[in-house]
């Protein structure tokens, strides 16, 4: 067997294998026995020394080229520092602790702080939040606070994770405290239904309507907002909504009059560069703003909407939120470090195939992005083919298919990236026959190709390959699949719980017997519960962000070994599963860690294993 450098936790026998693939194989639960490790144990303190090394590796890999940049930038009048540089590449943040571990924080910054706490918390204090320090919150206020409000402002840090034990002013003078937060608070939530209310009462004022417009979408990013849908629709009998979708759901927020809505929906599409005049040709357009010194790009898609309407909807891409390799696989270290191991080999031609999977809004395009940005493009090259390019990433090479033009497809692109040089070829989704055997051939050559698809479990990844092959071509294209591929991640995002409010209890007063048995929960275990009411950090929803819930098969067999894995394609997909040096990763246990773990409501969690 090809044995990857310091990766014994992947030998074939079971006793080394990751405990949830081993109890796979074994049918024996461990769970209970591993629940009650330390956060500090030797393993867990391994891993953040890891974390640390690759954020260490991260920051310094790319300094001396953006160092070279920032002389040119600044002969160019545009002002960035070097963090901002790094930020911008994709750096890992150095000097991150393990946070996660503990929900507690005791160190953040200004920009941080603001996204951590309700906007509604701080905002009306008038207030400049400037950093957390070893418990003291630091801020920097124009009028000097109460006891009521001091004591509120920390109850609410204290019960959003952070660790504030007092608060501590710093005195700035007047004027440049108010121009720091005109411009660090700049396009305030807080400000939209008044400008709405403005702007409703003089539709004509163009002024009022652009601040409405930035207002709506400063509101959204403080809201954690993925998507906003706009219906403009001229039947008066059918309502104007601007919904946000957040965490998955989407709410209603602002009701407008149709011809007020045809005016915003009009600035919208003439700002993305769109002809505004069509409303039956279904377009795509972009166009970006800053907001708290940072550029956000909204990438707008319009359509048809009954008789003589319309719809559009604006995705928010904030690179900022983009999660991090180890942030994004921290409840799942072992199959973080094994895609670790595979982003980084020590030869070129090491490369192979690795595939993500799931439905359409379970993240996928942010564990792709996740895996660009942990590959060190300093170098390797990376190349990306994608339909549409969603964030633009610094020193990797990104190519727009186009689709209908001469050249311009998925699969024709693929083959001109094999004539340049890449280290890795990056798929934005393998559609149809002809890019899957392109995809293949590329990783046939040498290149490690990531890539997603539309399938709903780990195994099912298998069967939807498959079923894209030509007919004619198919056994040596699954030859080929056997032989290449690395990793199958099928994924879904959970909803996880409020800290700040969720009711905690046992299991067997929340769960049936019937239930505790299908989750495999003992009755005494001490679990989380959703609070329908909310608080104040939740906006009274009861849910606070979604996680990653894994259903994977890590296939860590050389190429002499792989004949069992063809054998089981074209036969039996479900015994790939049953062979050595296959690790899986179900979603089941994954769910189950997550009820133990406070993170998931119990009942949620049965409505997920069925879905």
């Amino acid at each position: 067997m090809d044995k990857t450098p310091d990766s014994e936790m992947f030998e074939h026998d079971d006793s080394a294998l990751p405990e949830e693939a081993a109890d796979v194989r074994t049918g024996v639960d461990r769970r209970q026995e591993s629940k009650h490790t330390p956060p500090d144990g030797v393993e867990r303190r391994q891993w953040i020394d890891r974390r640390k090394l690759r954020a260490s590796e991260g920051r310094e890999r790319y300094l001396d080229m953006v160092q070279r940049e920032r002389v040119i930038l600044m002969e160019q009048g545009v002002t960035r520092s070097i963090d901002q540089l790094l930020d911008m590449a994709g750096a890992p943040s150095a000097g991150e602790d393990d946070k996660e571990s503990t929900g507690i924080r005791d160190h953040a910054n200004g920009d941080q702080l603001r996204s951590l706490l309700p906007v509604q918390s701080w905002l009306p204090l008038h207030i400049h939040l400037i950093g957390l320090h070893d418990g003291v919150l630091k801020i920097a206020p124009l009028n000097e606070l109460n006891t009521r409000q001091i004591d509120a402002l920390i109850s609410t840090a204290n019960r959003s994770g952070l660790m504030v034990e007092r608060i501590e002013p710093e005195i700035w003078d007047r004027a440049e405290l108010l121009q720091t937060m005109r411009a660090v608070h700049d396009l305030s939530a807080d400000r939209c239904e008044k400008t709405l209310s403005l702007w409703l009462n003089d539709t004509d004022n163009g002024l009022l309507l652009n601040q409405f417009m930035r207002d709506m979408l400063a509101e959204a990013l403080q809201m954690r907002v993925s998507d906003i849908h706009i219906l403009q629709d001229n039947n008066i009998a059918n309502p104007n909504w601007i919904r946000y979708r957040i965490d998955g759901d989407l709410s209603p927020v602002h009701l407008l009059p149709s011809e007020a809505m045809a005016r915003l929906t009009t600035l919208i599409k003439r700002d993305s560069g769109m002809n505004f005049g069509d409303r039956v040709t279904p377009k795509d357009g972009r166009f970006s703003f800053t907001w708290q010194g940072r550029i956000i790009d909204v990438r707008v898609a319009s359509g048809p909407q009954a008789q003589d309407g319309e719809k559009l909807t604006l995705r928010l891409l904030d690179r900022a939120s983009l999660k991090g390799f180890d942030e994004l696989f921290k409840r799942h270290e072992d199959v973080g470090n094994y895609l670790a191991q595979s982003l980084s080999p020590e030869i070129k031609g090491g490369g192979g195939l690795v595939m993500l999977s799931g439905p359409t809004g379970s993240g996928k395009t942010t564990t792709l992005y996740a895996c660009i940005q942990y590959i060190d493009r300093r170098r390797r090259h990376v190349l990306t083919i994608e339909d549409p390019i969603e964030y633009e990433l610094r020193y990797a090479t990104q190519w727009q298919v186009r689709p209908g033009m001469r050249g311009g497809e998925f699969s024709d692109l693929i083959r001109a990236a094999m004539r340049h040089d890449p280290d890795y070829i990056v798929i934005g989704e393998l559609r149809d026959s002809d890019t899957v055997e392109t995809a293949l051939k590329a990783a046939e050559s040498g290149h490690t190709v990531i890539s997603t698809v539309h399938a709903d479990t780990a195994l099912q990844t298998f069967e939807r390959l498959k079923s894209l092959m030509p007919v004619e071509r198919e056994r040596a294209s699954t030859f080929t699949l056997a032989q290449q591929v690395r990793a199958i991640i099928n994924q879904r995002l959970v909803k996880t719980l409020c800290q700040g409010c969720a009711h905690q209890g046992r299991a067997g007063d929340v769960l049936s017997e019937d239930e505790l048995y299908v989750l495999g929960i003992d009755a005494a275990e001490i679990v989380r519960r959703r609070n329908t009411s909310g608080c104040d950090l939740c906006n009274r929803t009861g849910i606070l962000g979604r996680t990653l819930l894994l259903d994977a098969l890590l296939i860590t067999l050389g190429p002499a070994e792989r004949d069992l894995i063809y054998k089981a394609l074209m036969k039996n997909v479900n015994d790939i599963v049953n062979e050595d040096g296959v690790i899986v990763h179900t979603r089941r246990n994954g769910l189950i860690d997550l009820v133990i773990n406070g993170l998931v409501d119990p009942k949620s969690a049965l409505n997920y294993l069925e879905s």
